[in-house]
Order: structure tokens, then C-alpha cells, then sequence
């Protein structure tokens, strides 16, 4: 090798490290305005306490989270009360991710990851318009249950997450993308296909570095629906339950909570697992969503349910077919639990404090599920018709058959 080639091997190595040298600082630039470091947090500034609203967004749908009045509310469903162990479980998660992958993906590749800028969807659109529409397409659209424009939109988008503190200011904007699979460390095979959720892709801001976490943070969507607080009627302890509608009322009873129920007028003979199952509709009571427009969902088959119970409750709900699928259900409890306990014939007094004691503790539970109770009549809910089914049976339903 003579001096010339020399120098043009050495000139090369120069600008080569250089290149290399550049790309070093480009990439630790970028850790350090993503906090995309590897083992690092990936929001190690977001604190829980200071985090009053929850923005999250998808190609279809929407959900605004916000803390009021002491309790998280659905700023798309009314302000219906909003699960807090969800949020909290969500919050705790996203404070906690840490980073196990990070790499440069340019604008026109995110969508392979999933990390897709959503678009904001129609004001009030949601999942029971969507399910209104669809039920008034002809049945030719019906077996397509996604149009080819809509889940072009919706591929290779993600769930965009913008958390705001009481004032507005925005403490945190991240994008959640495609969830990252594993192989199924049950299945040593190597044929085995990955299917086991163990990430996710996850974009902070408007960063050019794209993160892998380690949870895969399944639970998290933009579903206003999904984040409702569960907590529904609970008609227990029945005596007396009347069922009236277009195609005639009936009316049962019972004199003790462990009695034979019987029609309260009429002859016949009452089918008794079939009263069981009309008592048990409104026992096990739940609800998929609060309708946003109830008045434009409602079909012509309705019934009025009154539930008459031993503890000095009724319960009274008007129920209608909804158009969209399920059934539409606004509920409402009045009367007052007896403050006493009766004492039973004969009561030894050891018996009576301890029997005291447990209906006090009883007494008091009840006394908040009322209040709880009370406060959801303002609001019209989705059910299942399997739950409500039995309610919609006739009195010729309801007796048993003749020997």
C-alpha cells in the first residue's frame, strides 16, 4: 500500500466515524426528548395526583375522563359516573411503563405499528348510534359488518392519550399502537404461533423514536361505554312483583322470601321456575351502555315492572325494545328500610344484641346501595335482552302446564 492509498483509507475512516459519531448524538438526542431510554420510565415527569382529565381517541370512537366533584364522570354519556378502579388502573400502568425497544420509524411507516394519528370522529358518535344505523340499513348491509372505507380508516391507527391537569394544561401525550406477541411459552413447539400479548408499541408526543413497553395495555380503548362504573339496580328480597303491557299485565307474590310464589288473582297454577326467572331478571340487573338519545331509540314492544320487596322497597321500571338491538331501561327506588328489627318470639337477649348487631351492619349497607340507586334514574341504560327476557312473557307464559 503506497502514501496516497494511505491517506484515501484514513480520509474514509474519518468520515465514517464522523457518520457514526453524528448518528450516536442524533439517537441520544432523541432518548432525551422522548425519555425513550432503555429501562427508563416512559413518563417519568406525569404524576398521578396532578391528572384531572383523560382525552382518549381512536378511528371510531371517543372518550373524555374528567375528575369532578370529588368522582370521575363520561363526559360523552352525561356525565355518567366513570369506574375508578379503571382509571386508576390505567393511570398507575402508564406511569409505570418502562421502555424495552426504541427506534426511529419515519411518518409514512407508522402505520405498520399501529401508531397511525387518529381523526376526531362526529360529536356524539358512539357505539349505540352506530348500532341505530346499522339496524336501519337494509339486511344486504347488514351481513357486512365493516364497510371497506371504514376499516381502511380504522387499520394501522392508533389510541391517542392526552391527560390534562384541573387547569387544562397538557402533562402527557403518548400514542398507543400494535400490541406486540409472543410465542406461547406453553407450547415448545416450533411451529407455535405468536399469540401472547407481552407489549406495545407506544409513541410520546409527536417523537420520531417509537418505544416498546412491556404491557401491552389491553384494557385501555376510547369506548366511552367501556369506562362506566357497573354498579346497577338490585331489586332483591321480592314480594310482590306486577309486570304490565300491551299484550296484558300479571301480577305474583309470595308470603315469606323462601315461599311458593303464586299468582295474586286469577285461577290457574303458576309455572314456578318460570317466576324464578322473572325474579331473577331484576336480582342480576346489568347494563352495557347509557343511551345518549333513548327518545329516537325506542321500539313499540314496552312493559312497566313494579317490584314490591320485604324490605319496605319498590321498584319500578318502564322497559322498551331498542331498535339498534337490547333493550332500553330507566329504573327508579322508593320507600325507606325499617329502621327496627322485629324481634322473634321467644328472643333469648344474648340472641337479640347479636341479631341486632348484624341487621345495624345490614341496615347500613342497604341504606347506601338506595343512595347509589336513587341516583341512576336520571339516565336511560342499554341492556341484554337475555336479562330482561322473562319480563316479556305473558301470563299464559307463566302457568304451568295442565296434568
Amino acid at each position: 500500500m503506497n502514501r496516497k492509498q494511505f491517506l484515501i483509507l484514513m480520509l474514509a475512516l474519518v468520515v465514517l466515524g464522523g457518520a457514526g459519531l453524528a448518528l450516536f448524538w442524533q439517537d441520544i438526542a432523541a432518548y432525551r426528548s422522548t425519555g425513550a431510554k432503555i429501562g427508563a420510565r416512559l413518563l417519568p415527569d406525569l404524576k398521578l395526583s396532578e391528572v384531572a382529565q383523560v382525552h382518549l381517541r381512536d378511528a371510531t370512537h371517543e372518550a373524555t375522563l374528567t375528575h369532578k366533584e370529588n368522582r370521575w364522570v363520561v363526559q360523552e354519556r352525561a356525565d355518567y359516573p366513570a369506574s375508578y378502579a379503571d382509571i386508576s388502573d390505567m393511570l398507575i400502568r402508564l406511569t409505570e411503563l418502562k421502555v424495552v425497544q426504541s427506534e426511529a420509524i419515519g411518518a409514512s411507516l407508522l402505520p405498520r405499528v399501529g401508531l397511525a394519528p387518529p381523526g376526531r370522529p362526529a360529536q356524539g358518535e358512539n357505539k349505540a348510534a352506530e348500532s341505530h344505523k346499522a339496524a336501519e340499513q337494509p339486511a344486504e348491509n347488514d351481513q357486512a359488518a365493516e364497510k371497506p372505507a371504514a376499516k381502511a380508516a380504522s387499520e394501522g391507527t392508533g389510541t391517542l392519550i392526552e391527560m390534562k391537569n384541573a387547569s387544562g394544561k397538557t402533562l402527557a401525550t403518548l400514542t398507543l399502537g400494535k400490541v406486540v406477541l409472543k410465542k406461547d411459552p406453553g407450547n415448545p413447539l416450533p411451529s407455535a404461533q405468536n399469540g401472547v400479548p407481552a407489549g406495545r408499541y407506544v409513541q410520546v408526543g409527536g417523537a420520531q423514536t417509537v418505544a416498546v413497553v412491556s404491557d401491552p395495555l389491553n384494557k385501555i380503548e376510547a369506548d366511552p361505554g367501556h369506562w362506566l362504573d357497573k354498579t346497577f339496580f338490585k331489586a332483591d328480597r321480592i314480594r310482590t312483583l306486577t309486570v304490565a303491557g300491551s299484550g296484558g299485565s300479571w301480577k305474583i307474590t309470595r308470603d315469606e322470601e323462601w315461599g311458593q310464589w303464586k299468582f295474586v288473582s286469577g285461577g290457574g297454577e303458576l309455572d314456578a321456575s318460570a317466576a324464578v326467572a322473572a325474579v331473577n331478571a331484576l336480582n342480576n340487573l346489568a347494563f352495557t351502555d347509557v343511551a345518549v338519545k333513548p327518545e329516537g331509540e325506542a321500539g313499540e314492544k314496552a312493559v312497566s315492572v313494579t317490584a314490591e320487596t320485604f324490605d319496605q322497597l319498590v321498584y319500578t321500571f318502564k322497559i322498551s325494545e331498542r331498535k339498534g338491538g337490547g333493550y332500553l331501561l330507566n329504573g327508579n327506588v322508593e320507600g325507606e328500610p325499617a329502621q327496627q328489627r322485629a324481634p322473634e318470639k321467644d328472643e333469648k337477649p344474648q340472641d337479640k344484641e347479636r341479631r341486632d348487631k348484624e341487621y345495624a351492619e345490614t341496615l347500613k349497607k342497604l341504606t347506601e346501595r338506595i343512595t347509589r340507586e336513587r341516583a341512576l334514574a336520571k339516565w336511560t341504560y342499554v341492556v341484554d335482552a337475555k336479562i330482561v327476557g322473562p319480563l316479556f312473557k305473558d301470563r299464559a307464559d307463566l302457568a304451568a302446564p295442565k296434568k
